[in-house]
């Protein structure tokens, strides 16, 4: 049973931001320091998936949403092994999990996997920080003892190198490659498995999340993935026929030292290549567009985007710190998706061909499901390509 996180006499947790500003709480699952960059999550549901998503590597995620840690945790919600994400900041502490699914409480969760929580922090004010400053830089610590250096934390805030010009997708990738069969969820069998011959398709891990990986096993796909660094020719022995480019943190142009190359040697075939989160930005710059940081990014479940050749607006899940910009892409490279939230890109095509990509995560978990199409899109370019 986790403790009564409210009972010491004074913090037992504090957020410290580069510019001085410091956030005292209550601190839960594992001890120690962490040093990274700020942002917040608007999602209602979800906090392990986006915990175990890849992609927020390098980041402290603050959870707009107050209850957190209510339905526990289960390890078939996880999008990998373990926490990638630094660290939590939530309003209220951790309850009792109240889930018919849970397996586990989400304190001893995040304790045993190193990852420190801080709850009993005022997030509206945080996130009006974020919003208006950027992601900052920030130290979490946790002593039971609530003994801080507050000057030392301060300075390592300030100190660290941040996102910019870090590739991280070497950190999150996997070690060597594996075959992928395991489809989505469905009540109430739970996971399925993809039978019989399938689509060939060779996914580049960058981060993936598992459920992008049961979306293409779903959409008839048998998926062989491969790590980050990756040649073209690598991948392209496989005689995959199309080429998923994934999720991930950090840079991208940093990650796109190696990944660019790889990308425009598949391109010189005529495989159908579909790209996702990061997978969008290596596409767009292999493509010869260029990619900015963005103030604060998009990180929630709640983001309207637009297809801008049908009008139609889709309610998607996003994490990224990084963006298209929309100015650079080259002739030949159609804008297909736009946010409605600020105009930024979120998708991209080749005019006469199947390739394309797309800054949201039509996998959603969490998040809905209004652009599993996606997946789909992809296997049909993939069957009219065997048929022609």
């Amino acid at each position: 049973m986790p403790t009564d996180l409210r009972t010491s006499a004074k913090p037992t947790a504090c957020l410290a931001l580069a510019d001085g500003t410091v956030f005292y709480g209550h601190g839960f699952g594992a001890t120690g320091e962490t040093v990274a960059e700020l942002c917040f999550n608007t999602a209602m549901t979800g906090y392990q998936e986006i915990m175990t998503d890849p992609s927020y590597a390098g980041q402290v995620v603050t959870f707009t949403f107050p209850h957190i840690g209510n339905t526990g945790v289960t390890p078939e919600d996880d999008e990998t092994a373990d926490p990638v994400a630094a660290g939590m900041v939530v309003k209220w502490d951790p309850t009792e999990p109240s889930n018919w699914r849970a397996a586990g409480n989400l304190v001893e969760w995040l304790e045993k996997r190193g990852r420190i929580g801080i709850g009993g922090i005022d997030t509206r004010r945080l996130t009006r920080e974020i919003r208006q400053q950027g992601a900052p830089h920030v130290a979490l610590a946790h002593d039971p003892d609530g003994n801080f250096d507050i000057a030392a934390l301060v300075a390592k805030a300030r100190a660290w190198s941040g996102l910019v010009g870090l590739d991280l997708a070497k950190d999150v990738t996997c070690a060597q490659s594996y075959r992928w069969d395991e489809t989505r969820w469905a009540w109430p069998e739970g996971y399925g498995k993809r039978e019989g011959d399938g689509l060939r398709v060779v996914a580049v891990d960058y981060g993936a999340k598992r459920n992008i990986l049961r979306c293409l096993a779903s959409a008839g796909c048998d998926v062989t993935v491969l790590p980050a660094t990756a040649t073209a020719e690598e991948v392209l022995a496989h005689n995959p026929e199309g080429v998923f480019l994934s999720n991930g943190p950090g840079d991208p142009a940093a990650t796109g030292d190696y990944a660019v190359p790889m990308i425009r040697g598949v391109l010189a075939t005529d495989v159908p290549v579909f790209g996702i989160c990061l997978g969008h930005q290596m596409l767009a710059l292999a493509l010869g567009a260029k990619t900015i940081k963005m103030n604060h990014g998009h990180h929630g479940a709640n983001h309207p985007v637009k297809e801008v050749e049908t009008g139609k607006v889709e309610i998607t899940s996003m994490n990224h710190g990084f963006a298209v910009d929309a100015q650079t892409l080259p002739e030949g490279v159609i804008e297909t998706h736009i946010s409605l939230f600020d105009g930024s890109n979120c998708g991209i095509r080749l005019a006469d061909r199947p390739v394309f990509s797309v800054q949201h995560h039509p996998e959603a978990s969490p998040g809905p499901q209004d652009s599993f199409y996606l997946f789909q899109r992809f296997a049909e370019a993939m069957k009219a390509r065997r048929a022609a």
